[in-house]
Parts: C-alpha cells; structure tokens; sequence
C-alpha cells in the first residue's frame, strides 16, 4: 500500500466535514448579515424541491462514508474498482477535489450577495454576466462537478460513479431550471447573454 492510499483517505473524511461547515456558516454569516436564507428548495414536490434533497440525500451519504472509511475498511461495500485503484490516480483525484473547492469559493467571493443556492422566489440578486460569467453561463456547477469527477478518482467505486452520474443528472437539471428562472425575469437581457456565452463551456 503506498503512503498516498491513507492519506487520500483521511483527506477524503476531512474534506467533506470541512465542505458542510463551510457551507452552513456561510448561509448563516448571511443570513444574519442580510436577514434573509440564500438557500431555496422551491416549492415542496417541484423540480427544484425533489433536486435540492437528492443532492443533500447523496451529499450525507458521502460525508458518513468518507469518515467511516477512516476507521474501518468498508471499501468491498462500496464496489471500488481494483483497475484504478492506483496512488497516482488516488491524488489526481484529491488534487481536482481541492482546485474544485478553490474555485468554488472564488465564484462565490465573486457572487458576493448575489450568491444563492436554488431560485430565490423575491428575485433578489442581479445578472451576473462579467468574470467567469463572461465564459459560462453556469460556472459554479462546473466547478461542483469537477469536485465529483475528482471524487470518483479518489475513490474509483460503484458507490462514487453513482454519484457522479446523479450528481451530474441533478446539476444538469438544477440548471436548466434556474435558466427559466433568469429568463422570465430578465427577458431579452438574459435571453442575449444566452447567445453570447454557452451553458457550460
């Protein structure tokens, strides 16, 4: 076993307890700053709704099993792939993991108080279309799933391709209905952005 493998995996555990206490204290900071949340689930059994719960559902599960693995050895429940399971692999992982978080957190330094998470039904925030919005419409699900991409590396599993996939399958879809969203309230101005810069790349 070479020395990353434990490594990657004490990382891992930290990593995801360190992503949840940011997040919450930043939607707190907030909400104590500005006296509103900055997240927003949607209406309960819309799109929106059902998208942000499997997204924390998954997001749980990932944090309960990166810090159980740890302590115990529960790799053959999780189906990892032996094929891939190599150091080198293991911290191109870890390395897209943390230049994913650093990237998340410029876009969000960025966004400043127009960051939210999920649609704000007081249309609150303004069209961001300078900076990183100038080359993606959608620059901070890039960088999410870039961090899932590089989760599945550190840890080449069923368990982890499943995330990727649905995670994947829920950003696609979060987006597009944040996009509706932008395009009722903004009009042609956001519908313009629309064909000047792409959804992703």
């Amino acid at each position: 076993m070479h020395v990353i493998e434990p490594a990657v995996r004490v990382f891992l555990g930290i990593y995801f307890l360190m992503i949840g206490l940011q997040f919450s204290a930043r939607t707190l900071g907030l909400y104590a700053r500005l006296g509103f949340s900055h997240i927003h689930y949607g209406r309960r059994g819309r799109a929106t709704w059902w998208h942000r719960h499997t997204f924390n559902m998954f997001r749980a599960a990932i944090l309960l099993v990166c810090v159980v693995r740890i302590f115990a050895d529960i790799d053959a429940w999780l189906g990892v792939f032996p094929w891939l399971y190599y150091w080198p692999i293991l911290l191109a992982g870890m390395v897209l993991m943390m230049a994913a978080f650093a990237s998340v957190n410029y876009l969000q330094a960025y966004m400043h108080d127009d960051w939210r998470s999920g649609i704000d039904p007081e249309n609150r925030g303004r069209l961001l279309t300078a900076g990183p919005f100038a080359r993606s419409r959608n620059p901070l699900f890039l960088a999410v799933m870039a961090g899932q991409l590089g989760f599945f590396l550190a840890l080449p599993s069923v368990f982890s391709l499943m995330c990727l996939v649905v995670g994947g399958v829920v950003i696609g879809r979060q987006a597009r209905e944040e996009e509706k969203a932008l395009t009722l309230r903004f009009g042609e101005d956001y519908m313009a952005y629309c064909r000047r810069v792409p959804r992703w790349f």
